[in-house]
């Protein structure tokens, strides 16, 4: 695990910097980069973990590791923006709104459609084609509101297009591995403190494959581009319960009982609805918002050891 933390660290900072490298190639704002292509990246392991718990018939861990992650990002990744960052982190006011838009309609349409305890395969249908249908309304809105092509600020310290590409593959791939590592050892901790699995899908293992993003927010903010791991978050919540959650589902019906779930979609959504006002209200971000949503998930945490959702086995 200490040496996963390590490559993590290292891999982190390639993929922040090849990502940055492909928003001055392309463009367009840091933080549609990090909406769309670092949080794609970030969110593998949450895919893969939640993928194979639906086909082992685990549903409460496939779920309870993606509506988890949604929580670990806005809570804890997104608050070390802030205070990583050497100032207040701008916002971009058109790209938030778009975003929130989004984010508000489908964490309320994926807890309706979860609301009687099973997400079925055709509504995790419903949740990927919402997946789909934002990357499309992205694209459109970034090529009508598209400036005129500037110079860039230092060409010749640029990097060319394929060594961008391999920084930002070789990022991303270190970030997968690395973090994959921690994942395999958390459930054997989890498990040896004899809680249920919906604690053990909500906190650790949503913690273990919330690293990524974790560690994303953490090396941008040093580097000066928190606007990107802003986006990075956005993006991961959205991916969370689209392409996540839907995509688990379609592979197999996720029934979990039903004091999980309204346990869990409450939760996100006071911390998520927080967030959103936060970035929202003069669209910065600072130290004090940050301690906001560092206190929720302080409160979250707590509710969920005393509430122990989930106690009695899923059958």
């Amino acid at each position: 695990m200490v040496v996963s933390f390590v490559v993590l660290a290292k891999c982190a900072d390639w993929l922040v910097d090849g990502a940055v490298d492909i928003a001055r190639l392309l463009h367009v704002p840091a933080i549609l980069i990090g909406i769309v292509i670092v949080s794609v990246g970030t969110t593998a392991p949450e895919l893969a973990v939640s993928v194979q718990a639906a086909l082992a018939g685990q549903a409460d861990i496939a779920l309870g590791n993606a509506v988890g992650s949604v929580i670990y990002d806005d809570g804890v990744a997104l608050p070390m923006v802030a205070l990583f960052a050497a100032g207040a982190v701008a916002i971009d006011r058109r790209v938030l709104r778009s975003a929130a838009i989004f984010l508000i309609v489908v964490h309320l349409v994926a807890y309706a459609l979860c609301f009687d305890g099973t997400l079925s395969r055709p509504e995790g249908l419903v949740l990927v084609c919402g997946f789909f249908a934002y990357l499309a309304y992205t694209y459109w809105e970034q090529r009508r509101h598209r400036r005129p092509r500037e110079e860039a600020e230092d060409d010749g310290a640029q990097r060319g297009p394929l060594r961008v590409a391999m920084l930002f593959v070789a990022g991303l791939g270190g970030v997968l591995i690395s973090s994959r590592g921690i994942i395999v050892a958390t459930p054997v901790v989890a498990a040896a403190l004899g809680v249920s699995q919906a604690i053990i899908a909500l906190a650790l293992v949503a913690l273990g494959t919330s690293i990524p993003e974790i560690a994303t927010c953490i090396v941008s903010a040093r580097k000066g581009h928190g606007s990107l791991a802003v986006g990075n978050i956005l993006g991961a919540d959205i991916l969370n319960i689209c392409w996540i959650a839907g995509a688990s589902a379609m592979v197999n019906d996720l029934s979990v009982e039903p004091d999980v779930i309204h346990f869990m979609f409450p939760s996100m959504l006071v911390i998520v609805f927080t967030m959103l006002g936060l970035l929202r209200l003069n669209h910065t971000f600072t130290r004090r918002k940050a301690a906001v949503l560092l206190g929720l998930f302080v409160v979250y945490a707590a509710l969920l050891v005393t509430l122990n959702p989930g106690q009695v086995p899923v059958h």
